[in-house]
C-alpha cells in the first residue's frame, strides 16, 4: 500500500459484480489498473470508461489489490491456475465477492505470500450505477486472518458498506442465509405477479411494489431485537 493509503486495484470478473466494486473503490480514491473481458464489455466500459481490458495474468501482475468477482464455483480453479502461473506476489492483497467462501480458497495465493481477504455485499447487483448507492445503504460479510481483518474491514468500508465479520467456518451456513432470503423473494414475487398477471391486472410489479417493500421492511424490522428500555436512573 502506497503511503497516502490508495492501491492499484485489478479486478477478475466483468459481470455485476466486478465492475460496480471497481467503480466504488475508484470513487474512494483508489487507482484502477485493468479488468478482463466478460459476457458484456459495453456495459463494463460504461460503467469503467477507459479502464484497459487485459487478461487475468496480467491484471495480477499489475496490482496491489486484486479482485476476485468471479463464481464460487470457478474461484479455487482460478487462484491455483493464477499460483501455478507465478502471479500472486509478496504483500499483495486478494479479496473474492463471494459469499459461500472464507479465505480458504484464497490458500495458493497466501501460500505465495499474498494477503487473502474476503468481502461478500449483501445486495442483489444489477451491474449498474443503482448499484453504488445501494452498497450505502448495506452490509458486507468480511472474513480475514486476524492480523489483516482491519484491511478487509477498511475496504469493506471504502466500497460503502458497513463490515460484519463472518467466521471462516461460519461462512457456508452464512450463504445458506442469503440464497433462503433472495431465492425466496424472487419466487414469491413471480408468484403473485403471475396471479395478478392472470385476471387482468396490468404491470403487476409496480402494483405489487409498495406492498412487498413495505411488508419486507416490517418483516425486518421484526426479525431485529427490540432496544431494551433502560432501567431508571436511581439518581435521577
Amino acid at each position: 500500500m502506497r503511503r497516502d493509503g490508495r492501491l492499484g486495484v485489478g479486478i477478475i470478473g466483468a459481470g455485476r459484480v466486478g465492475p460496480v466494486i471497481g467503480a466504488a473503490l475508484a470513487g474512494a480514491g483508489h487507482a484502477l489498473t485493468g479488468i478482463t473481458s466478460g459476457s458484456d464489455d459495453e456495459r463494463v466500459q460504461a460503467m469503467l470508461p477507459g479502464l484497459p481490458v487485459l487478461d487475468a495474468l496480467e491484471v495480477a501482475r499489475r496490482s496491489e489489490l486484486v479482485i476476485l468477482a468471479v463464481p464460487g464455483r470457478e474461484l479455487a480453479g482460478l487462484v491455483s491456475g493464477l499460483a501455478e502461473l507465478g502471479a500472486w506476489q509478496v504483500g499483495q492483497l486478494v479479496l473474492h465477492t463471494d459469499a459461500e467462501h472464507g479465505t480458504g480458497v484464497l490458500r495458493p495465493a497466501a501460500e505465495r505470500g499474498a494477503i487473502p481477504l474476503a468481502v461478500h455485499p449483501a445486495i442483489a447487483f444489477t451491474g449498474t450505477s443503482i448499484d453504488l448507492r445501494q452498497l450505502a445503504a448495506s452490509y458486507a460479510a468480511v472474513t480475514a486472518p486476524a492480523a489483516v481483518l482491519p484491511i478487509a474491514q477498511a475496504l469493506a468500508v471504502e466500497i460503502g458498506c458497513e463490515p460484519v465479520v463472518v467466521a471462516e467456518e461460519d461462512r457456508a451456513a452464512y450463504a445458506e442465509a442469503i440464497e433462503t432470503a433472495s431465492e425466496f423473494s424472487r419466487q414469491i414475487v413471480r408468484q403473485a405477479t403471475g396471479i395478478l398477471r392472470g385476471i387482468g391486472v396490468d404491470n403487476p410489479g409496480g402494483y405489487l411494489s409498495a406492498l412487498v417493500r413495505s411488508t419486507v421492511d416490517q418483516a425486518l424490522t421484526e426479525a431485529s431485537p427490540a432496544i431494551p428500555d433502560l432501567p431508571p436512573d436511581p439518581d435521577a
